[in-house]
């Protein structure tokens, strides 16, 4: 697996890229993950960590912070571990299987000189329940998505204050 790091005001030592490579590399026997990318932030007295696995055309994340970052790789591999069993879960019970693997894995990156914050992706059609699956792996509050269900068209999926989800589709 090859993994990324990213550090904001402090330094990763390799005794922590060495803890981190450990705790991540359980998931090549999982999933098969090829890359992943591993953030750390220091904000005040407080350690933030995310590290993400791009995997089969979706991307799983998870994110932690505490005051100790080994702590927070162990909790954060524990999350991941958890939503790669519920995904793997729901893949199988769909019958969808391994037939996913032949789909292109979606590509984010951050562009930090801008003073707006923007990610770019790569989108792929998909039906309503896989953008909402994608959209609680990721813990976003929203998922933009081709809707392979409505005609090809770039499509909003976000969650209500009431728990529900809402669809935005633009009118042709």
């Amino acid at each position: 697996m090859n993994i990324t790091y990213k550090a904001r005001n402090m330094e990763i030592s390799n005794s922590l890229k060495d803890y981190a490579e450990k705790r991540l590399s359980k998931f090549d026997k999982l999933i098969r993950v090829e890359d992943a990318i591993v953030s750390m932030t220091m904000i005040k007295d407080r350690y933030r960590l995310e590290v993400t696995l791009p995997y089969n055309g979706i991307i799983i994340r998870g994110e932690e912070e505490g005051y100790d970052l080994y702590t927070s790789i162990d909790s954060v591999t524990a999350k991941l571990e958890s939503q790669i069993h519920k995904y793997r879960t729901r893949l199988i019970k769909k019958g969808r299987g391994e037939r996913m693997a032949a789909q292109e894995d979606i590509l984010t990156y951050v562009e930090d000189d801008q003073p707006v914050k923007v990610k770019h992706f790569i989108t792929k059609p998909m039906a309503v329940d896989e953008a909402i699956m994608q959209m609680n792996l990721l813990g976003h509050g929203f998922f933009v998505f081709i809707n392979s269900d409505g005609g090809n068209t770039v499509n909003v999926l976000y969650r209500r204050n009431d728990g529900d989800y809402g669809l935005l589709m633009p009118e042709v």
